[in-house]
């Protein structure tokens, strides 16, 4: 990076956590800190939200899950607006009716204690690890900008992250999102741009989208139904909609951005806003990635996309066979240049044939082109056997610090880093509240001042922090980011939501034949992630499903009072 960059980036970031310490100094109730006074606009709501979701894993690693994998990631969404109809009319309405600073407050209200501590517990754990991924993933850039050993840099992002968060709550997380969404909206705007300015003169926009169609990048939808298949248009619908029906309903760091909404209706707005909205920008993203990857069809890409690892094994005792390994890539990547100017010449004189026969010759460069990966990365193995061989989590940040101008760079990583300060501090805050509210004050201190809990927030706060900084430090093996902190979420959402449904619809169900339904089915899902080879998305259609009708049987066997609320 050049000092233009560094300027950049930096001013943005200093401005970004002053700018939230500004603004919310001096907070001195939970009302305040958690709930921002329920002051905020349908509008910021909204914007909130999807800040929250958009952290720097959606940014960094959607675009490299495009660029292996294609767009067909973007199915995960396919049931969300869905989600937020039924939440809207549901979930919306009682919570704000209720007064609850958490979701788990609702559960004792409808139940009993144990199922409230139940639904808490289960949060911190998912939360609590999830926060470490989207700290992992700005240490990450930072660690490859600077050079330096990515657990150093996981201290440094998190530590501001705590520091803001801490200072001031729900309402510091609001007023910066805006600011960050801005941003964030302009720096990958400026990456789209600039994939087709650096493009060869002779591949036009229509040329791109032809090789990245061909090259199987484009497979946005696919209708057929098949079990295995982690991604298709019924596993988006049926299990992307149970992950949003729990992630939009029952998860306090989302919870928490409709709860400080000025009335049902301003909540109701923000939420199917944001249901509109999400496909789009998803697609936005995984479209951007594609383009990478047409971008890195014409220009030879790294032979292994991680700059650290590709440094080391380059001055260890192999990096004469990396270098030839190297030489070996960029000659099959020109002749994989010529072979695609072909494909499209063909297809501009409409001459099937050709196109069919070009792909073949274009399917056993890329089979050689994997070969080479494979020695690649036995070489980085041989090297240092803990190094970690996925790569996916920096190809678009490869493409943005290589190829992108003098502060363009500083504003495109200013987006990310500050998308993961979004994303971070809203689930620091909402850690916070959950401990704070469902198990201290509700369990351990009754009965203190204000002062006291504003104090132990602020306190739960710097330790969320913490346990999500150690966790970062192990998380780097996790392989791609945007599929890891989607399965971390569906081993636990499915069960949560399977309370809940049966809170909202089914009142003659008592706290003892859910609560014991749900340690079942949560035994359930990890056995079905650890014995089975089911796709994650469905793990949230069987946790729900399995809780509520086990929920039904037992009902008899472990009465107790269901309470009408």
């Amino acid at each position: 990076m050049r000092p233009i960059d560094w300027i950049v980036l930096s001013l943005f970031l200093s401005f970004v956590a002053a700018y939230g310490f500004w603004k919310t100094r001096g907070k001195k109730d939970i009302q305040g800190f958690f709930l921002a006074n329920k002051s905020t606009p349908w509008y910021a709501i909204t914007i909130s939200i999807m800040a929250t979701q958009a952290s720097a894993i959606t940014f960094l690693s959607t675009p490299g899950q495009a660029y292996v994998d294609g767009m067909r990631f973007v199915q995960f969404y396919f049931g969300l607006p869905i989600a937020m109809v039924i939440l809207s009319i549901t979930a919306v309405p009682i919570y704000h009716r209720l007064k609850v600073y958490t979701a788990y407050e609702y559960l004792e209200q409808r139940f009993d204690l144990k199922n409230r501590a139940l639904g808490s517990i289960l949060f911190l754990i998912q939360r609590g690890l999830a926060a470490g991924f989207t700290i992992l993933a700005p240490a990450l850039i930072i660690s490859v900008i600077l050079g330096w050993d990515f657990r150093l840099t996981i201290f440094m992002t998190g530590g501001l992250v705590i520091l803001y968060t801490a200072s001031g709550g729900t309402d510091a997380v609001s007023k910066t999102h805006l600011l960050q969404m801005m941003i964030i909206t302009a720096g990958m705007g400026a990456a789209f741009y600039m994939i087709f300015q650096r493009l060869p003169a002779d591949i036009s926009f229509t040329n791109a989208v032809h090789v990245a169609g061909k090259l199987g990048r484009l497979n946005v939808i696919n209708f057929a139904f098949d079990w295995k298949d982690r991604y298709n248009f019924w596993s988006g619908l049926i299990g992307g909609g149970f992950v949003a029906l729990s992630y939009f309903g029952t998860d306090q760091s989302q919870v928490q951005r409709y709860l400080t909404g000025r009335s049902i209706a301003e909540s109701r707005k923000g939420l199917l806003a944001n249901g509109v909205l999400k496909v789009p920008m998803q697609f936005i993203i995984l479209f951007i990635g594609a383009m990478v990857f047409v971008f890195y069809q014409f220009v030879t890409p790294p032979l292994f996309f991680n700059p650290v690892e590709t440094a080391a094994v380059k001055s260890s005792a192999y990096g004469d066979a990396y270098t030839a390994l190297e030489a070996d890539y960029a000659r099959l990547n020109g002749e994989k240049q010529e072979q695609l100017r072909t494909m499209l010449s063909a297809i501009e004189a409409e001459k099937e044939a050709d196109v069919e026969g070009t792909l073949q010759e274009l399917r056993r460069t890329r089979e050689s082109e994997l070969g080479l990966r494979k020695e690649a990365l036995q070489l980085i193995k041989k090297r240092n056997p803990l190094a970690e061989t996925n790569d996916t989590n920096y190809i678009f940040l490869s493409f943005v610090t290589k190829y992108l101008p003098a502060g363009l760079i500083g504003l495109i990583l200013a987006a990310i880093l500050s998308a993961s300060m979004s994303a971070s501090s809203a689930e620091l805050n909402a850690l916070a509240s959950v401990t704070v509210i469902d198990i201290y004050k509700r369990i351990f201190r009754k009965n203190a001042s204000e002062r006291h809990y504003l104090r132990a927030s602020k306190t739960a706060t710097i330790f969320w922090g913490l346990y999500a900084i150690g966790f970062a430090q192990f998380a780097n093996h996790l392989g791609s980011l945007i599929e890891a902190v989607n399965i971390l979420g569906s081993l636990f959402y499915g069960t949560i939501l399977g309370i809940f449904l049966i809170a909202f619809y089914f009142k003659k169900i008592g706290g003892n034949a859910t609560f014991i339904a749900a340690i079942v089915a949560e035994v359930a899902v990890l056995a079905c992630f650890f014995f089975t080879e089911i796709p994650y998305l469905w793990f949230n259609v069987i946790g729900a499903v399995f809780l509520v009708v086990l929920a039904h049987i037992l009902n008899p066997l472990w009465p107790a009072k269901a309470k009408r609320i």
